[in-house]
């Protein structure tokens, strides 16, 4: 389907841009005016460059929890499409919502007309959607799917919140070790010098590392923004990727962090399509789509080959040696109780649990280490200081 970039007008008189998909010019105009905007520009876009507008989380999550809502009361889907099209605040969102109603109105199924957006509706969101309208029950597919997007995000936060405290802690202790060496320390130390004193080994030290300090900081920035850069290159590469990622697991505590947080987001979504009706090998080909990390996405994508083959599935996701055990129990029985929908279910609560136990443990480490490690050097500023004090008092009194 052909794609468009615009420019218009919005009721407030703001100029707002944009990109959609549409079959055709006339139609992209009318989806554009039914999101309450004036149109000035639509071009045919061309350029693969192009980045597309991005919807937020809290946007999505409330339109897709009104649409199962007003469906819920036997609101026909296209008048409830319609209603929160108009509600929205996000324009992208309302004018992908206006477009999959008049597709659906020209006889598409919901999951076809999602696909013509698929940076606002990704393959999950699609696929749950799909397999509910083809169940017959598109508001319970919604329902779950806004459960899904308030777990993801409260898991998110907590992913975020443990790593965000470290290093806001780390970087106020790193400036205020720079603001004493570059501009406390160099002016004390120029007074012993003035009066004559020999100053001691740990002084000078410092007092070379002052010098070179800003540079230093600097040099630094540049080597974690090319690391960076180094590292977003070569992570293009499929095999580096999976290396890479597979190292990130192995990084004391925050790897195991990381891992659970994987293993939470792998098995929801598991639990969703299994519940929606999906096939195990669909749903686990759906599930590995949405883990950030590639080895896990790599390993669930052999054990899902294993399943195609007729193979145990379950051994491969053993034999990788990354996984919990109890999560591995818990699939075992469940497969061959024909009950892995409920096991999906216990192993997301579960992995609930241990997130927020390993948020506690970061944060309890981390923080008394970097308090440590940041105090040590601020106690050498001190002795630096102190340590010529002493010897001149010594001078003075003898």
């Amino acid at each position: 389907m052909p794609t468009f970039k615009y420019s218009a007008v919005n009721l407030s008189g703001k100029k707002v841009y944009g990109i959609l998909s549409s079959a055709s010019e006339r139609s992209a105009r009318q989806q554009i005016k039914a999101g309450n905007l004036t149109p000035l520009s639509l071009d045919l876009s061309h350029n693969r460059f192009y980045r597309k507008p991005r919807v937020s989380q809290k946007d999505l999550l409330f339109a897709t929890r009104t649409i199962a809502t007003l469906l819920d009361s036997g609101i026909a889907l296209d008048e409830t499409l319609k209603s929160i099209a108009a509600e929205v605040e996000d324009k992208s969102l309302s004018i992908a919502l206006h477009s999959v109603r008049d597709e659906l109105l020209q006889g598409s199924r919901i999951g076809e007309a999602m696909s013509s957006h698929e940076h606002i509706f990704n393959d999950t969101y699609r696929s749950l959607i799909a397999a509910g309208d083809t169940a017959g029950n598109l508001h319970l597919a919604f329902s779950n799917l806004a459960d899904y997007l308030e777990e993801a995000a409260l898991v998110r936060q907590q992913v975020v919140s443990a790593m965000t405290y470290p290093v806001i802690l780390l970087t106020f202790s790193i400036g205020v070790v720079f603001a004493l060496l570059t501009f406390v320390m160099p002016q004390v130390v120029d007074q012993f010098v003035r009066a004559g004193a020999t100053l001691p080994l740990l002084t000078r030290s410092l007092m070379v590392l002052s010098d070179y300090a800003l540079v230093a900081l600097v040099g630094q920035g540049l080597l974690i923004a090319g690391g960076y850069y180094l590292y977003k290159r070569m992570s293009k590469n499929k095999q580096t990727a999976v290396r890479f990622h597979r190292n990130f697991l192995r990084i004391p505590v925050v790897g195991s962090f990381l891992l659970n947080a994987e293993v939470e987001r792998f098995a929801r979504i598991m639990h969703l399509m299994l519940k929606a009706g999906l096939n195990l090998d669909i749903a686990m080909q759906q599930a590995q789509v949405v883990i950030a990390n590639k080895y896990i996405a790599q390993t669930i994508s052999n054990a899902r080959a294993d399943l195609v083959e007729g193979k145990d599935f379950i051994l491969s996701l053993k034999e990788s040696n990354i996984f919990p055990s109890l999560f591995i129990q818990l699939l075992s029985s469940g497969y061959k109780s024909g009950n892995l929908i409920f096991m999906f279910e216990k192993v997301t609560q579960y992995m609930k649990g241990e997130i927020e136990s390993k948020r506690s443990t970061v944060l309890s480490l981390l923080e008394p280490l970097v308090i440590i490690f940041m105090g040590g050097i601020i106690l050498l500023i001190v002795l630096a200081i102190l340590i010529p004090i002493m010897q001149m008092n010594s001078i003075a009194l003898g």
